[in-house]
C-alpha cells in the first residue's frame, strides 16, 4: 500500500473526501516528523511508537577500496509496533 492507497482507504472508512483525506494524513505524517525531529517520542496506543535513535560512530569498510572508514555518529528514526498492531498482524498470518 502506497500513500495514494492510504489516502483511498482512509477516505472510504471515514467518509471523508479524498481531499480531506490527504489533508489529515499528510498533518499527521508532518506532525510526527516534526516531533520526532526535535527528539520526542510519539506513543500511538496499539499501533506504536516513533521514536529516535542515536548510533555512535562506528568504523566501516569501503567497498570499491577495502580502505577502513569513519562512519560518523548520526541519529536515526524508529518505530516500534505496539502489542496490539503485533498480535493483529501475527493471528492475520496463521
Amino acid at each position: 500500500m502506497n500513500k495514494s492507497d492510504l489516502i483511498a482507504s482512509v477516505s472510504t472508512k471515514s467518509k471523508l473526501s479524498r481531499k480531506d483525506s490527504e489533508k489529515a494524513i499528510s498533518a499527521f505524517i508532518e506532525s510526527v516528523i516534526e516531533a520526532v525531529s526535535k527528539g520526542e517520542k510519539v506513543q500511538l496506543i496499539g499501533f506504536g511508537t516513533f521514536d529516535i535513535r542515536q548510533r555512535a560512530e562506528r568504523k566501516g569498510r569501503d567497498p570499491r577500496t577495502n580502505k577502513v572508514i569513519t562512519i560518523k555518529a548520526s541519529k536515526t528514526p524508529v518505530f516500534k509496533a505496539g502489542k496490539q498492531f503485533k498480535e493483529s498482524v501475527s493471528c492475520k498470518r496463521k
